[in-house]
């Protein structure tokens, strides 16, 4: 391709997409409630596949729940460049968390299809499954799977709050999507470029408008299960009661000790609690608990994660407690080469840009385990995310997409 596609986003067409997928799963306050393989879920992967086939994208889906489109290049032999994110949300979730990635990516299709060029090699547009894990643990499970770092047995296990399982989930979703064609699982990728969110302030501090991302840091996720008995609140002597709130409590408090860091780097979250039976005069019999921990530095994260069982055992008094690793992912550094592309496009634009680190877990940290990989950031308002006044400026948008459309027409034209 001799024109660079760059020059053919479009500002506009790409903000109202946005607009447009936002609607699905609105929240009254300006947010997206949008859980993975919800209806609402179905309905934006059907939106996305609509204006795919509408540009001469064909669409496809595996059995992992992942939707792609495909921008046919020239070599069917050769194996494809991948670029995307997610579309589903947390549930106060904002408009642009893992949907930007999506979109640009689309964008930069779209792009490259009216700069007249067709590249080398195929270019998938893909929407993985489950990114966020807000509806089942452990998030990123479609690109897990599809890199092999996970079993489809293993996810399907997973269960919502209500009851249903990913298994029960995928078989319903693949019902409703029955007419679109279902491909073979993982396979050959060439290179992976991701476009997202900074989800941080530092590019709007530092005044730049793209972030090429150096790499991810490191994630371990647990659930603690703390079994204690159900009593009478008002009979039970507290000598003899056995209390899994209290006892969850402590352990809370142990944990958050141990985690404390004067720099601020550890990263120590618990963010879902679920007592039973949860009911005013009973002393709760049960409760769980998530644990999300995080540090760039892979042997730090490993040392606090393998006391987090110990400290637990501890704090937990007369009642029983069990520990579960629910995933582990150390930190990881990008391609050399695959951030000189970045940072060489942007240039070449005239865009701000600097190198930094991604604090927040993408589906990149998989597909860099099976092929080059890469990340595109832009600004995200005073970092606010996972929040329904999460926020872009159209201009941040289309610079991502510009660049990223740049990257994507140079991979797809490299013969190796």
């Amino acid at each position: 391709m001799s024109a660079r596609p760059s020059r053919r986003v479009d500002q506009a067409r790409l903000w109202q997409r946005h607009e447009a997928m936002a609607r699905l799963g609105a929240t009254a306050s300006g947010g997206v409630n949008r859980p993975a393989l919800s209806d609402e879920d179905v309905a934006a992967c059907r939106l996305l596949i609509r204006w795919g086939e509408a540009i001469g994208m064909q669409a496809s889906r595996d059995v992992a729940g992942n939707v792609f489109l495909r921008l046919q290049g020239s070599d069917a032999a050769a194996a494809p460049v991948l670029s995307g994110s997610h579309l589903d949300s947390q549930p106060t979730g904002g408009k642009y968390d893992g949907v930007y990635g999506v979109l640009a990516a689309l964008e930069a299709c779209e792009a490259i299809v009216e700069s007249g060029g067709r590249p080398r090699r195929s270019i998938d547009v893909v929407a993985w499954m489950n990114e966020e894990g807000s509806r089942f643990a452990p998030g990123m499970m479609g690109s897990a799977v599809f890199a092999g770092a996970r079993s489809l047995a293993d996810i399907g296990a997973s269960v919502d709050n209500g009851g249903e399982s990913v298994a029960g989930a995928l078989a319903r979703v693949a019902t409703a999507m029955a007419d679109v064609r279902l491909r073979p699982l993982g396979g050959s990728v060439h290179a992976y470029v991701e476009a997202h969110i900074e989800q941080g302030p530092l590019l709007e501090r530092m005044g730049k408008t793209i972030g090429v991302v150096s790499g991810i840091q490191g994630k371990r996720t647990f659930r603690v299960s703390v079994v204690g008995e159900a009593a009478h609140a008002g009979t039970s002597r507290r000598a003899e009661r056995r209390d899994a709130l209290l006892a969850a409590v402590d352990m809370v408090k142990a944990l958050a000790g141990r985690m404390h860091d004067p720099q601020d780097i550890v990263k120590f979250t618990v963010g879902q609690f679920t007592v039973t039976p949860n009911a005013p005069s009973v002393v709760p019999s049960a409760v769980s608990f998530s644990i999300d921990l995080r540090h760039p530095d892979s042997m730090l994260l490993r040392q606090l994660g393998d006391a987090i069982e110990g400290l637990c055992r501890e704090a937990a008094g007369p009642c029983e407690v069990r520990v579960q690793e629910l995933s582990t992912a150390m930190s990881l550094e990008f391609p050399s080469g695959m951030r000189q592309c970045i940072e060489a496009a942007a240039a070449r634009l005239g865009l701000p840009h600097t190198e930094l680190h991604s604090a927040a877990g993408h589906d990149a940290r998989y597909l860099h385990g099976i092929c080059p990989s890469g990340m595109v950031f832009i600004p995200c308002h005073l970092g606010i995310t996972h929040n329904e006044a999460e926020s872009i400026t159209p201009e941040d948008a289309t610079a991502g997409a510009r660049v990223l459309a740049d990257v994507l027409a140079e991979l797809a034209d490299r013969s190796a």
